[in-house]
C-alpha cells in the first residue's frame, strides 16, 4: 500500500511540474571521453527521453572531470550530480537505481581487441584458448575485469584509462579488450593509441548493459526516465538514434564477419531484461 501511494505521489509531482511550467534542473557528469561519439550518443539519449515525457528541463554537465567511482560516489550521496550512466552489476545497482534499458543496446558488452602492430607476427595464430594465456589490461575497477578473469583471461590491472593505453603503446601487455562501440573513436586518436591495431578476427561477447543509474531516493527522476525511455522503445525513436550513430560505425568493424567468443557474465543481475528482444542489440 504504501508503495503505490508512493507511486501516485511521484506522478503527482510530475505533473505538478509539467502544469506548472517548473523547469527540472539535471545534471550528469563529465568524463574523460566527453567528447566521444558514445558519450555524446548518451546524452542525446537522455535528452530524447526527457523530451518525451513533456517535461520542462535543463540539462548540466559538471564543469570537471569526475571518475567513474567518484561519479557513483556522489550519486550515492544525492551531491552535484543526478543522474549517471555506467554498465552495471550487482553491487552497482545495490548502491543506485537502474532504468534497465540498456542504453548501446548491450553493445558495451561485444569486444575486440587492441593489439600492437608489432605484435602481429607473434599473435598471427591467436584462438580461443592461447588468448587466456597472454596479458589482457583492464582498469582495476571496471566491471570487465571482474568478467574477463572469471572466464579465464590473465587480466593485467591499470590504475586508470589512460594508463591501460600506456602499457598497451610500451608493450607490457598483448591484449585490450575495447567495445565496439568505443574502439574507433580510441584508433582515431594518435595520443592513445600510436602504433596500435585491430585484431582482426574476434569478437568477445557476454550479456551485460548500460544504464542510466539516479540515486535510490530520486523515485520521480527514475519514473520520468522510465516514461520517457520506454516511450523512445516502443515509438522506435531510440532505434533511430541507435542506428544514425553506431550502423556506419558497426560496418567499418566487420562486426558480423568476425567469430564471436562467447563469455559468462557473473556479474550481471537477475533483473537484467535478457529476454526483451527489442532492447538488445542483434545481428
Amino acid at each position: 500500500m504504501k508503495s503505490w501511494k508512493a507511486l501516485v505521489y511521484c506522478f503527482l509531482v510530475q505533473a505538478s511540474f509539467i502544469t506548472q511550467g517548473a523547469v527540472w534542473d539535471i545534471t550528469y557528469p563529465k568524463n574523460i571521453n566527453h567528447e566521444t561519439i558514445h558519450n555524446q550518443y548518451a546524452i542525446a539519449l537522455l535528452e530524447l527521453a526527457l523530451q518525451k515525457t513533456g517535461v520542462r528541463y535543463q540539462l548540466h554537465q559538471t564543469d570537471n572531470v569526475l571518475t567513474q567511482q567518484r561519479a557513483i560516489q556522489l550519486l550515492t550521496d544525492n551531491r552535484q550530480i543526478n543522474v549517471m550512466w555506467s554498465m552495471t552489476d550487482v553491487d552497482r545497482e545495490t548502491l543506485l537505481t537502474p532504468i534497465r534499458i540498456p542504453i548501446y543496446k548491450g553493445l558495451i558488452g561485444w569486444r575486440v581487441l587492441l593489439m600492437h602492430k608489432n605484435n602481429q607476427d607473434s599473435l598471427a595464430n591467436l584462438d580461443p584458448i592461447n588468448m587466456r594465456k597472454l596479458t589482457l589490461v583492464q582498469g582495476l575497477n571496471w566491471p570487465d575485469n571482474k568478467i574477463l578473469r572469471s572466464n579465464g583471461f590473465n587480466v593485467v590491472n591499470a590504475t586508470e584509462h589512460l594508463e591501460a593505453f600506456r602499457l598497451m603503446r610500451d608493450r607490457q601487455v598483448s591484449l585490450f579488450a575495447r567495445s565496439v562501440i568505443e574502439v574507433l573513436d580510441e584508433l582515431g586518436k594518435p595520443e592513445l593509441t600510436e602504433g596500435l591495431q585491430l585484431e582482426p578476427d574476434y569478437v568477445l561477447q557476454y550479456p551485460t548493459a548500460m544504464y542510466f543509474f539516479v540515486n535510490t531516493g530520486d523515485r520521480i527522476l527514475q519514473k520520468l526516465l522510465e516514461q520517457g525511455l520506454q516511450e523512445a522503445v516502443k515509438d522506435g525513436s531510440m532505434d533511430a538514434l541507435f542506428e544514425q550513430t553506431y550502423a556506419a560505425l558497426l560496418a567499418k568493424i566487420d562486426l558480423t564477419d568476425r567469430i564471436k567468443i562467447p563469455l559468462k557474465n557473473p556479474l550481471l543481475p537477475n533483473t537484467t531484461p535478457v529476454g526483451d528482444r527489442q532492447l538488445w542489440y542483434a545481428q
